[in-house]
């Protein structure tokens, strides 16, 4: 195989683990485990992961001036992105959580836009407008409960925070990237999402009987912390070493369709025209906000 296939296959299934984990995580919440104490298990693996990996890496000082940033990429991307994911995957359904979370790049769009001073053209204007409407069509109009889903309403704005919360953490840490190696980054980020996560999940981690779970739980648990925690970034790395970034972000679009396909072949989730309708004015919203000219080059 080349390395540009190597890398699409990389992509493919970092893509694939993320759309199966909205189904499987869901599955485990809240029989056997809260959303607050899967947050606390789910920073506090990866952080014991990312640590050990570090003993085999080159060791690296972050400058007291990168402190304060440090600090907000993991309250943005490791406190509030995932308080309000679990949350959010708690009271809405997997499909629901697959189709709002590909807002994501128009989001993160409206950001740089503001903070970065980046142009936005009236076709990507027209483009956060239709993907906006049409994640309220799907908060104000589809169902507002299903089996397992308590409160779809309120879940959808969870994801809508998960997305903007994500968004704000790109943005954070975009300067660190050029600054840190991957592993840096990765091990003082979740080290310090376990502290910041830690008075508001500990007790939630602790009243899950650890003992008494069964197998096919702790796998799912296992999958969350080291397939998407974990291993999905590893993935998402090596993918763009060969590939352009833009190219790697575009397997976001993956994940929904993964996600659908796993949570209506278990019985996990079903479609409505609501979501539908929905989904498609997500995605046509993300295409026009997200498209740029043709280049010469391709990857």
């Amino acid at each position: 195989m080349s390395k540009r296939t190597l890398a699409l296959v990389a992509a493919t299934l970092a893509g694939t683990i993320y759309g199966i984990n909205h189904t499987l995580a869901k599955g485990v919440m809240p029989q056997f485990i809260s959303p607050f104490g899967f947050i606390l298990l789910r920073v506090l693996g990866a952080s014991v992961l990312f640590w050990i990996v570090s003993l085999f890496t080159k060791s690296e000082k972050i400058d007291r001036s990168d402190y304060w940033r440090l600090l907000g990429c993991a309250f943005f991307g490791m406190f509030i992105n995932m308080l309000a994911f679990f949350t959010g995957l708690q009271l809405s359904t997997p499909v629901n959580s697959s189709v709002i979370i590909t807002l994501s790049p128009v989001i993160l769009l409206v950001l740089s836009a503001l903070f970065l001073k980046e142009k936005i053209s009236a076709l990507k204007i027209l483009g956060i407008a239709i993907g906006m409407l049409g994640a309220l069509v799907l908060v104000l109009f589809g169902a507002s409960t299903q089996q397992n889903a308590p409160n779809i309403p309120l879940g959808n704005i969870m994801f809508l925070i998960n997305g903007t919360a994500y968004a704000v953490y790109l943005v954070l840490i975009k300067p660190l990237t050029k600054k840190y190696n991957t592993v840096t980054m990765m091990k003082w980020l979740f080290i310090t999402g376990v502290f910041l996560n830690l008075p508001f999940t500990y007790g939630d981690f602790a009243a899950v009987d650890w003992l008494n779970l069964p197998a096919w739980a702790i796998w799912v648990m296992v999958f969350v912390v080291v397939g998407t925690t974990f291993s999905t970034y590893f993935l998402n790395l090596y993918a763009l070493r060969t590939l352009k970034a833009s190219t790697v972000g575009a397997f976001i679009y993956l994940q929904p369709l993964i996600a659908v396909l796993f949570a209506v072949l278990t019985g996990a989730d079903r479609i409505t025209p609501v979501r539908l309708i929905a989904g498609l004015m997500i995605f046509t919203g993300v295409y026009l906000s997200t498209r740029t000219k043709k280049t010469a080059k391709t990857s």
